[in-house]
């Protein structure tokens, strides 16, 4: 039986000190998603996540990891001496310190992203940060948990990310691409499930619809396969 929501964020819960965070890991490695992809970025991966898509590839962050203060965060993050950083999860915009988070490492000249699910409002998120919003396709299992609002709040320096399981998932990506009319928008990358659905195959799909987006393959994948913390 799938966990239910409160027993998904039950980590979270039992936090000792609400004013930290649940951070699963925190290393640097190569991009390998979005617009920045190839280049050298410091991960901040959160614990905890309320959705279970089925291609998920973190389950490992869903109940381990450590409480730390944002100032803890910071200085390892400088210690690492990476420009880009990237907080992802899990589902990052589950812990309220994160949106402080943010704001700090944008007050501190870094480049940040956000990677999130999209099931959870970035409403509050500081402007400055480069959000990769991740549309639920049907063939995540969790296209119900998609918040609608988030695709009418964009700002020019975010980007949304499909994740094509099927050809039925490729003809949602489109309609919600001009229901919103994203490409005007934002950056629009499509990628393929890494497990279901060879890349090949998508890609031809963009190819023959012209479509004016970013295809993308999971390049960390490519490198070191299933491996963690790389």
């Amino acid at each position: 039986m799938k966990a239910n929501k409160a027993e998904r964020i039950l980590p979270l819960k039992s936090m000792r000190d609400k004013n930290k965070l649940l951070v699963h890991e925190i290393y640097t490695s190569i991009q390998g998603e979005s617009t920045f992809s190839g280049e050298l970025c410091t991960f901040i991966r959160t614990t905890a996540c309320h959705l279970r898509c089925s291609y998920c590839d973190t389950a490992n962050a869903f109940y381990q990891g450590s409480e730390k203060s944002i100032d803890n965060v910071i200085e390892e993050v400088i210690n690492l001496g990476v420009q880009l950083v990237e907080i992802t999860g899990g589902e990052p915009l589950l812990q309220k310190p994160v949106f402080s988070l943010l704001q700090e490492l944008c007050d501190q000249n870094f480049t940040v992203l956000l990677e999130t699910s999209g099931g959870v409002s970035i409403a509050q998120v500081d402007k400055r940060v480069r959000v990769i919003l991740d549309v639920k396709t049907p063939g995540s299992g969790e296209v119900v948990r998609n918040i609608w609002d988030n695709l009418e709040i964009l700002w020019p320096e975010c980007e949304v990310k499909f994740v094509i399981c099927d050809e039925d998932d490729y003809i949602f990506a489109k309609e919600i691409i001009v229901k919103y009319d994203l490409l005007s928008r934002c950056k629009v990358l499509i990628s393929h499930e890494a497990k279901k659905m060879p890349g090949h195959i998508v890609a031809s799909w963009v190819i023959r619809d012209k479509l004016p987006v970013r295809f993308q393959t999971q390049l960390h994948k490519v490198l070191w396969g299933e491996t963690s913390g790389v």
